[in-house]
């Protein structure tokens, strides 16, 4: 059976475990695990403390510093579109093309690296080949997180990575972090005819809601000259605020759910500094009028940004591997940024289109498979 025949049947098995985040991913995990022990790789699955979550790291060759890092997130956004015209967690095969929730975000990929594998453990390796799938990506890279502290306290240094999300096979080298928070205003409930009797939270959320806005015409003005993004500045962006009971009844509980997109790490730490400065200033106001009132923001996620390096062997040998001419830049967040962390050198790279991802009738192009493994294939070149 040739790869793509393989990768074909690989990713209908993987469509069929319905790891959506909010569930668990250990089956797709231990079936992934026993598939690459049976092929002689060295597989470790790193459970979160619920047991339910469960990273993998797999090893094929040599045990030693460098290699290549092969990154997919196992996990998938819940498909509960109602337009789907077929079962989401069923491949179906049209025009070409494979439909399935999670085809091109990113299971495309993980089948591609999953069929190649009996070609690693063929190859006289001298450098280690490295296959990780991660969990809960999509709503924060926890995963990774945990998988790169695991790989930090183990002193495993991995010279490359690439991941394989879904960039139509472009080779990109950086893209914008993904900061998300949610903060909560507690303040007195009260009748709005006596509005000193309570403590109005939604009030309070209004003002903090327009630091924000302050915030985010200050990044639109100091953008670095060079920044490839588009937009090229920082973005801070308020996306629902919830507060209050009635239009008579003083808020005493309002949220302000938003997210920041920094181009630099510098952007972070200076607007979460004013913003928690703001914050407080707030609280003070609040507890003169009851002690128990309360401000808090809560980190829903913090995706570090993959930072364009002006010498990546990564992109180097992705570029020759696909064709490409130099590498692009994206919008959306990955797990990059982690990985570069570690001090290695990263790309995203992978089949399918994130045009496709997140919405209902998901799916990858054969072409895009086919294009994915001619790259896996040729790693070899580097690795023996």
């Amino acid at each position: 059976m040739d790869a793509m025949h393989r990768t074909e049947g690989l990713l209908g098995q993987l469509i069929a475990y319905p790891t959506v985040s909010a569930d668990s991913n250990r089956g797709l995990i231990d079936w992934a695990a026993d598939h690459l022990t049976h092929l002689g790789a060295r597989c470790e699955v790193m459970q979160d403390d619920t047991g339910t979550k469960a990273n993998l790291w797999a090893t094929f060759g040599p045990e030693q510093d460098g290699g290549l890092v092969l990154s997919g997130h196992s996990d998938v956004v819940p498909a509960e579109e109602p337009n789907w015209t077929s079962d989401p967690f069923t491949m179906v095969e049209r025009d070409d093309n494979l439909y399935g929730r999670g085809t091109c975000d990113m299971k495309g990929f993980i089948a591609c690296v999953m069929a190649m594998a009996p070609e690693f453990a063929g190859w006289e390796l001298k450098k280690p080949i490295h296959i990780a799938l991660t969990y809960d990506e999509e709503v924060g890279c926890y995963g990774a997180r945990d998988l790169v502290a695991a790989l930090t306290q183990k002193g495993v240094r991995p010279a490359m990575a690439l991941l394989g999300e879904p960039t139509l096979m472009r080779v990109i080298d950086g893209h914008k972090g993904c900061c998300e928070y949610t903060t909560h205003f507690h303040g007195r409930e009260g009748h709005a005819s006596a509005p000193d009797k309570g403590v109005n939270a939604a009030s309070y959320a209004t003002r903090y809601a327009s630091k924000l806005l302050s915030l985010e015409a200050e990044l639109r003005g100091r953008a670095p000259a060079d920044s490839p993004f588009d937009p090229p500045w920082s973005t801070i962006n308020i996306g629902r605020i919830t507060a209050g009971a009635a239009r008579n009844v003083i808020a005493s509980q309002a949220e302000i759910e938003w997210e920041m997109r920094p181009v630099t790490p510098r952007d972070t730490v200076q607007v979460l500094a004013e913003i928690d400065r703001y914050g407080a200033e707030l609280l003070a106001e609040m507890q003169a009028r009851d002690p128990a009132a309360n401000v808090l923001r809560e980190v829903i996620g913090e995706v570090a940004g993959l930072v364009p390096e002006d010498r990546n062997r990564m992109a180097e040998i992705a570029c020759a591997l696909t064709g490409a001419n130099g590498c692009d830049v994206v919008s959306f967040g990955t797990e990059a940024g982690l990985f570069q962390s570690l001090g290695t050198q990263c790309v995203v790279c992978g089949p399918g289109s994130i045009e496709q991802a997140h919405r209902a009738d998901e799916f990858v192009a054969r072409s895009e498979l086919a294009a994915c493994l001619d790259m896996l294939a040729g790693v070899q070149r580097y690795m023996v």
